[in-house]
């Protein structure tokens, strides 16, 4: 798949091999994130892995927002990290945005969504819709919070402007956390679907800053796939044997 999908971008660049699409992506900035469009897959919808997201609202929320009560803090920090054209965000915000009425919730609620795909960050933004990526959304919830635009679904205001999506890279080596989030110290991560594209060396590279980015006691969610490394299972605590949700320790 990797090779076909390189080969495809050396064809549009007019390269005959290799080496030289290498030297077309030093003089040309621009090809790089074609090159990044092409070769990562932004496959997503709304609430995916169902389970994962009803934990989050019966569970996990809850037991943070209590936590805040409790210590007089009035905000919650969320990041999605990986987020492709929105979708997990927005599903985040949603249940939130469900939630926020009931008594003892913090008045403060941030989510941070990042990506290094500049062209799915733009469609996040876009906040528009086909039916595919609203498969897992209640009936209730879709009339509530989409209006159909012909064959498109857009996301009510409100929702779109409770996130705010910024460019990138898990690697960054001049960044611990997302800039646009200051300080990190984030009580919940999402970081779903995203580490299967790493090897096992940067996985532990992208776990250390997950972890640092996380407050005492937060939560960090991952993917169906995608497990701890082994020397990271002492520092967090999975919290239900059948979804990937875990607690910092």
């Amino acid at each position: 798949m990797l090779e076909r999908r390189v080969k495809q971008r050396l064809r549009v660049a007019g390269c005959e091999d290799v080496t030289g699409y290498c030297t077309f992506l030093l003089n040309n900035p621009g090809e790089v994130d074609n090159l990044l469009d092409a070769i990562t897959i932004n496959v997503s919808r709304f609430f995916r892995d169902s389970l994962t997201f009803e934990l989050i609202a019966d569970q996990i929320l809850p037991a943070l927002a209590r936590k805040k009560m409790h210590r007089n803090e009035t905000s919650l920090r969320i990041w999605s990290a990986g987020c492709a054209r929105g979708e997990e965000p927005y599903s985040m915000a949603i249940l939130v945005q469900e939630l926020r009425n009931k008594e003892g919730w913090p008045e403060h609620v941030h989510f941070f969504a990042t990506d290094m795909d500049s062209k799915a960050l733009g469609a996040a933004g876009k906040a528009h819709y086909t039916s595919e990526s609203l498969k897992n959304v209640k009936f209730r919830l879709l009339t509530k919070y989409f209006s159909r635009h012909g064959e498109l679904f857009a996301l009510d205001p409100e929702i779109r402007e409770m996130v705010t999506f910024s460019h990138y890279d898990l690697l960054d080596r001049a960044h611990g956390v997302p800039p646009e989030s200051v300080f990190g110290d984030f009580d919940l991560v999402l970081c779903r679907n995203v580490l299967i594209y790493f090897n096992l060396h940067y996985q532990a590279k992208i776990f250390e800053r997950l972890y640092h980015a996380l407050n005492p006691n937060g939560f960090l969610v991952l993917g169906m796939a995608e497990s701890l490394p082994e020397n990271f299972r002492y520092r967090f605590q999975r919290m239900f044997a059948f979804s990937p949700i875990y607690g910092r320790r």
